[in-house]
């Protein structure tokens, strides 16, 4: 479960971007998180997986109190996530298969078991017959389906999206969404930002509305 109580984020400068956020995401619910650019969408996003610090306020994560965290702690916390980000963060130096093995190395998975896994995960995206290939060879789409092969290869808990439509077509972007409910069908716990209302109205999920970084009823 992930909650949050009378959260703020300020950065210099005095911009709030969030103002006394209270909610609960449910275990293995799906929600999407909308609102206008500057909202404090990908804010939102970025404190439930403790890449940022709350100015004020409480975050829960699966029982733990984000703000009582150890900073060694935290890369065994965000090994329950999986992150998508707007900006991709692949590695252009690195093959298909390498860019989605690379959590598992990270975290000292068995090689063979770490392949295994890799290849699990692009055959669930639709690149097992890609994995040589240099993500500047593929499309906007195939590279936003390499994230998600990336992001879920360790089997997370919890998958936070950030934006991950916004430069799809609308084709693309419905495929990539059916992947996200598929996940949650299995369990997992799937949080989304978007401002695609029309996609928002395809899925039945919770819709977290964010206006100035406040939190609309």
């Amino acid at each position: 479960m992930i909650s949050l109580s009378q959260v703020c984020k300020r950065y210099p400068g005095g911009l709030e971007a969030l103002k006394d956020i209270t909610l609960t995401i449910e275990t293995g619910e799906m929600v999407f998180v909308t609102g206008h650019s500057g909202a404090g969408k990908s804010t939102l996003l970025n404190l439930i997986a403790a890449i940022e610090s709350p100015s004020s306020g409480t975050i829960i994560v699966n029982g733990q109190n984000l703000s009582q965290l150890r900073p060694a702690a935290i890369p065994f916390l965000r090994r329950n996530f999986g992150l998508i980000f707007q900006d991709h963060k692949l590695l252009y130096d690195r093959s298909v298969f390498n860019n989605v093995m690379l959590p598992l190395e990270i975290t000292g998975f068995d090689q063979n078991e770490a392949a295994k896994r890799s290849r699990a995960a692009l055959d669930k995206v639709g690149l097992l017959g890609r994995e040589k290939t240099m993500p500047i060879a593929l499309s906007g789409g195939e590279q936003q389906r390499l994230c998600i092969a990336r992001a879920i290869v360790h089997r997370p808990a919890i998958l936070l999206a950030d934006e991950p439509t916004g430069n799809l077509d609308s084709a693309y972007a419905s495929e990539i969404l059916e992947m996200f409910k598929s996940f949650n069908q299995v369990g997992v716990t799937v949080v989304i930002s978007t401002h695609d209302e029309r996609l928002i109205e395809r899925f039945s999920a919770r819709t977290l509305r964010l206006q100035h970084g406040e939190l609309l009823a």
